[in-house]
């Protein structure tokens, strides 16, 4: 097995049974739910943006490892981000997991998040590694209806 891939199993794993951020922010400026009937994944995204910057956000759910772990570091990465970067960052990471190219720079940016590029591989997955992320998006544009990965 590869370094990478043995990397990528530690990290989900790790993130899997100590999620980071697993909690709810009551009150909270901005709230979305996530589900992806495929896996049966589900989330509820709580973020407090304030001048433009994301200053708390946390995540509450069930699902596979794959979606509970990507929910996790996303959470850890984005605390401090302007929603400007976070967005630019939800094209990255969808980018990465969908199979796109990213150069070296964009890779870097990502960090840990970069893991997450062997999804691609299982297209079932993708969705799984991706419902936070769309969550997220429902949340910034405060859209009412629930993030499906279907």
């Amino acid at each position: 097995m590869s370094e990478l891939r043995e990397l990528y199993q530690e990290v989900i794993l790790d993130h899997n049974k100590n999620p980071r951020n697993f909690r709810k922010i009551e009150p909270c400026s901005h709230h979305a739910n996530g589900h992806n009937p495929l896996c049966g994944d589900k989330l509820e995204l709580f973020l407090n943006i304030v001048d433009d910057v994301i200053k708390d956000i946390a995540f509450v759910g069930s699902g596979c490892a794959i979606s509970t772990s990507s929910a996790s570091l996303m959470t850890q990465f984005l605390k401090g981000k302007s929603v400007a970067e976070t967005r630019k960052y939800f094209d990255s990471f969808h980018d990465l997991v969908t199979g796109k190219t990213l150069n070296d720079r964009e890779l870097e940016e990502l960090g840990k998040l970069a893991i997450f590029a062997g999804v691609q591989e299982f297209p079932a997955r993708v969705k799984c590694a991706s419902l936070s992320w769309h969550t997220l998006i429902n949340a910034l544009n405060s859209a009412d209806a629930s993030a499906q990965t279907e």
